[in-house]
This record gives structure tokens, sequence and C-alpha cells, in this order.
């Protein structure tokens, strides 16, 4: 048996060993930059066959398959499928923007109930895959506008976030112009009038800047003429609606489109028709079309909820499940001909509402904010010309007018069980006005605007 040589066998080693410290030294910063989980990305819930991939460097190419495989779930219908394979290709590949970008609009609008009312205890992990998304992509605009839209078209409410989210993305050069012209929006949304024609008026200097510089392009004449309009509309609304009076202290010395304020006369009966089957009617005095009232159905004592909302952002980890627990429904309620009536079933979704919680409140809710333009040039950017001799609000939302009333539900009567099993609960606001004939039976007036104790009939 030949024996090895100590020295040379040592020296061999240590020559491997210096090879392997200079590539290392090369290829390490190489693995880490472009085949290494990222920051963001959480490897924790991965496999050990998984793991094994993300580690080898196989990420991008399992990631694209991946993704193909999703896009057949996609065409079947077969959601739940889909929300494993978004997080595993995003832990993989964090530069994938159209997963991020696929995978919030996925989780925020895809779940939905029998009446296709979408389950929103999914929009907190829609926000926090679009603010992972942003921070492993922040060479781009693209992630920021996407979650700053969940806040402005899908959540509607809360609108500083869409500013804050609008104001990052236009930061990149690569934010599409047409694009940019939303942050007005929002700002008018948020209340920020002021921020709005700002950026209005630095828009159009850029744009008229262009149009000097490319005088026979037609993309840019059409985008001065459309700031031009857009500008002078503002600038028209804000006069004819009093907002330049309510700033400079004289709004009360002269007449505007808002003045006086408009009692909205809102009434509200809610009954429960079955277990988990609400039957919704009430007036609202205003005539033109175009008023959607929000409902809200939810745990009264849940930590997640909050008046005629919920707390939509929770943590920056991405948990693709919701609380399960918790019962949340919202839905709007359409006004014609000055009232609105609505059937809602529950009955069908078990596991979209529990009903676990032992009382529920049930809210109505209107912000102008959220109007079309032709309800606001009366009733204002922030409520100043609307009115309601009983369910006026200016608490639930900081600054701004609007509507709020809250009945109360208890488990049984929302499930029509113990005592409400042969009895029919009806619940109403302070001074309803039937809107048709309607069978009543146990019915529970609210005199108050909105603790004052219930009573029955």
């Amino acid at each position: 048996m030949m024996r090895l040589k100590r020295a040379p066998l040592l020296a061999s080693i240590v020559a491997l060993v210096a090879v392997g410290g200079a590539l290392n030294r090369t290829a390490y910063p190489v693995w880490v930059s472009n085949y290494s989980p990222r920051v963001d990305a959480d490897i924790s819930g991965l496999q050990a066959d998984q793991l094994l991939i993300a580690l080898a460097g196989f990420r991008e190419m399992v990631a694209g398959i991946l993704w193909v495989r999703a896009d057949t779930f996609f065409d079947e219908g077969n959601y739940d499928a889909i929300l494993p394979i978004i997080r595993l290709v995003t832990m993989l590949d964090p530069k994938q923007i159209d997963v991020y970008a696929t995978g919030m609009w996925h989780i925020a609008y895809n779940f939905t109930d029998e009446q296709n009312r979408s389950d929103r205890r999914y929009i907190p992990s829609a926000l926090a895959l679009g603010a992972e998304g942003a921070r492993n992509n922040n060479y781009t605009y693209e992630l920021f506008f996407e979650t700053g839209w969940l806040w402005y078209h899908k959540i509607d409410d809360d609108y500083d976030h869409a500013v804050d989210w609008w104001e990052q993305a236009a930061e990149h050069k690569d934010m599409q112009v047409a694009r940019k012209n939303i942050l007005s929006m929002a700002y008018l949304r948020a209340g920020k009038l002021d921020e709005a024609i700002g950026h209005y008026e630095g828009l159009l200097n850029n744009a008229q800047a262009e149009l000097k510089k490319n005088p026979n392009e037609f993309a840019n004449r059409q985008n001065v003429d459309t700031l031009e309009g857009n500008l002078d509309n503002l600038l028209v609304r804000m006069a004819q609606r009093g907002n330049f009076a309510i700033k400079g202290g004289y709004y009360n010395e002269w007449d505007y489109d808002t003045k006086p304020a408009y009692d909205v006369g809102f009434t509200a009966q809610v009954t429960v028709e079955d277990a988990k089957v609400l039957r919704v009617e009430g007036t609202w005095g205003v005539q033109p079309v175009g008023t959607r009232i929000r409902i809200v159905l939810r745990d009264r004592d849940n930590a997640s909820g909050r008046p005629a909302a919920m707390v939509w952002e929770r943590s920056n980890k991405v948990d693709l499940d919701p609380e399960k627990d918790i019962t949340f429904m919202q839905d709007g309620l359409f006004v014609k001909n000055q009232a609105f009536y609505r059937r809602v079933d529950m009955a069908r979704d078990p596991t979209m509402y529990p009903f676990s919680s032992d009382n529920y409140v049930v809210e109505f809710y209107y912000n102008p904010r959220s109007g079309p333009p032709h309800i606001q040039d009366r009733f204002g950017f922030s409520g100043e010309g609307m009115t309601d001799k009983n369910y006026l609000n200016t608490e639930v939302r900081e600054g701004q007018r609007v509507v709020y009333a809250r009945l109360e539900f208890t488990r049984d009567q929302l499930l029509r069980q113990g005592e409400w099993a042969t009895k029919v609960p009806i619940l109403r606001t302070k001074g309803y006005v039937a809107t048709g004939s309607r069978q009543t039976n146990e019915v529970i007036n609210v005199p108050g605007l909105r603790n004052e104790p219930q009573t029955e009939e």
C-alpha cells in the first residue's frame, strides 16, 4: 500500500483552501446579488427541496415554471391553488414585478362570495405583498403605484396612504406621464387641495417645456391640453364650491354652490330574513343618480375593526391567510329615486362569514370625497354642503363631514337562533321612513345617533 507523504498532502490542502477562498471572494457577491433569497423574502416557509433549489441558484428558472403553472390555475378559476405559488415565486425571484402586481390584484379582488363581494380580510396581505415588492424593486415606480391604487380604488378610504405611495412612485423617472396625473386626484380625496393644484401646475410646466422642444409631436400637444383642462376645471370648481373663500375666511359672506347645507334625510331599516340573510332598505333624499352608501357588517369588539372600515395596514409580514375568526362584509347601496334596497345573503359562504363573535354592528357610511364630481359640486370636497339632522358625523373621519349610522345585532339575531328562531329581528335608524309595504315584526327602534341603547317596540 502506497503511503502518502504528509508534507506534499498538506501543501495540496493549503492550495485548495486558498483557491477556494479566492473563488469565494469573487463568486459569493455574484451569488448574493443574483441567486440568494432577498432580505425581504422570508424563506422560513420553504420546504427542504424548495430551499435547496433556492440555494443552488435555480430560483429564476423554477419561479418561471411555477408562474406558468399558476396561469393554468387562473384559467380554471382555482384561485386557492394560486396563493402558495405567488408566495413561492416571490421568495425565489423577488424581481418578478408582474408576479407581485398580479398577486396583489388576485388577493385583494378575486376571493369573492356568492354575490361577488370580495373578502376584504385579504387586503392587509395584499398591501404587505405590495410593500415587500416595492422594497425589493425600488428602482422602478410600478409597485409603488400598484400599492397606492389599492388604497385609492379598493379600500377607497384613508386617502393619505394613496398619496404617500403615489408620491414615492412619482419620484421615479420611469413613471408614465399619464399615471402621474392621478396623484392630483388622490390629493383631492385626501383634502389637500393646494397640493392638487401645485401638482397639476408642475406637470403642466413640464408638458409645455416638452411641447416647446417638440411642437410637432401630437402626444405633447394632447398632454398640454389635458392638463390645462384638468387644472381649469379644478380651479372653477373650487371657486364655485367656496374652497378659496373657506381658506380666506370669508365663506359665510357670499353664496356658493355648497350653501345652504343640504339635509340628505338618511334613514335605514335592516331585517334579518333568515340566518345570515339581511334585507336592507332606506331613504336618501338626493335626487341625482350617483350615490352609493357603504354598508358594513363586522364584529363589534374585534381590535382590527373601526367605524365602517378595518385597520388595513397591520404588518410588513406577508401572511396569505386572513383572520379566519372575524366577519367583515362590505357592500354598496345604490340609490335610485331617493331610496335604496338590497338583499345581502351571507349564508352560502360560511368560511368568509364565520360569525364567531357574540355581537356585531351594521354600519352605514357616506363620504362625499368618494362621490362623483356632480355630487361634490353640491356637497363639497369635505361635506361642507351636506348635513343630516340625525346622522351627520365629524368624528369618524378627521376633518370631514360624513354620514354615519350604526345598528347593533347579536349573533343569535343574525343566525336566527335561540329566542329569534321564530321572531324576525328588525332594526331601524331614528326617523325611519318606509319606502314601500313591508311586513314588520319585533321592531327595534334606535333613538340616538350612535351609541344610545336600543329599545323594543
